[in-house]
C-alpha cells in the first residue's frame, strides 16, 4: 500500500477518481438523465459532493495515523482543493439556474434564507484556505500562521452540516443529514481524543544522544 500511494501515478490516479463525479454530472446534463427537475438535481448533488469531500480531507489524518501510513498526507492538499472546486460548481450553479446571475437577486436570497447564508459563509471561509494551499502561500504565512488559518476546516464542517440540515428540514428528511453528522463528529472527535491523550500523557524528551544520531 505505501508503495502504491509514492507511485509517480498515484497522484493523477487521484486526480481522475476526484474529477469522475462532476463529470458524470456534466454528461448527465448533457444528456438530460437527471430527472425531472434538472438544476435542482446539479445543484444538490454538487453540494452532496462538496461535504463527502469535506469528508474525506478530514478522514486524511486519522487514517495516516491509525494505518501508519505517512504517505496519505501527500494527496490531503489536493483532496481540500476539490473540496474548493466542487464547493465552486455548486455556488455557479445555485447562481445561473436559480437566480439566472442575477447580482441583486442572489444578495437579497442569501440575506433572506438562513441556510444559504451559512453555505455563503463557508463559500467564503474556504476561499483563503484553497487560495493559500500551495508551497509559496505556506512559506510567506509561515508554518505556524498557516497552521492556524487551516484550522477553519472544522468550523467549515459545521456551517456545512448546518446548510444540509437546514436545506433538508424543508422536507423534514434528516437521514443523510445524520449520516454526515455522525461521520464529522467521528473525524473531529477523534481529534479531541488525540489532543487530551497527549496533554495527559506528554511525549517524553529524547536523549541527547538519540538527537545527535539523528
Amino acid at each position: 500500500m505505501k508503495k502504491l500511494l509514492l507511485h509517480p501515478a498515484a497522484k493523477p490516479a487521484v486526480f481522475i477518481a476526484c474529477l469522475l463525479p462532476f463529470i458524470w454530472l456534466f454528461y448527465s446534463a448533457l444528456t438530460n438523465q437527471l430527472g425531472a427537475n434538472p438544476a435542482e438535481a446539479l445543484i444538490r448533488a454538487t453540494g452532496d459532493w462538496t461535504l463527502r469531500f469535506l469528508c474525506i480531507v478530514l478522514a486524511v489524518t486519522p487514517l495516516r495515523v491509525i494505518s501508519n501510513t505517512p504517505a496519505l498526507a501527500r494527496f490531503r492538499r489536493m483532496l481540500g482543493l476539490f473540496v474548493y472546486f466542487y464547493v465552486l460548481v455548486h455556488l455557479l450553479s445555485y447562481s445561473w439556474f436559480d437566480m439566472g446571475f442575477d447580482v441583486a437577486d442572489i444578495v437579497r436570497d442569501i440575506i433572506k434564507r438562513p441556510f444559504i447564508l451559512v453555505g455563503f459563509a463557508a463559500f467564503l471561509l474556504l476561499t483563503p484556505l484553497a487560495a493559500t494551499s500551495f508551497n509559496a502561500a505556506i512559506r510567506r504565512l509561515g508554518a505556524k500562521r498557516w497552521q492556524m488559518l487551516h484550522k477553519l476546516v472544522y468550523l467549515i464542517a459545521g456551517l456545512g452540516l448546518l446548510h444540509f440540515f437546514w436545506m433538508r428540514s424543508g422536507k423534514n428528511d434528516f437521514a443523510e443529514v445524520a449520516v454526515y453528522a455522525a461521520i464529522i463528529a467521528a473525524l473531529l472527535g477523534w481529534r479531541v481524543w488525540q489532543r487530551w491523550g497527549r496533554r495527559k500523557h506528554p511525549a517524553a524528551p529524547r536523549p541527547a544522544t538519540a538527537t545527535r544520531l539523528q
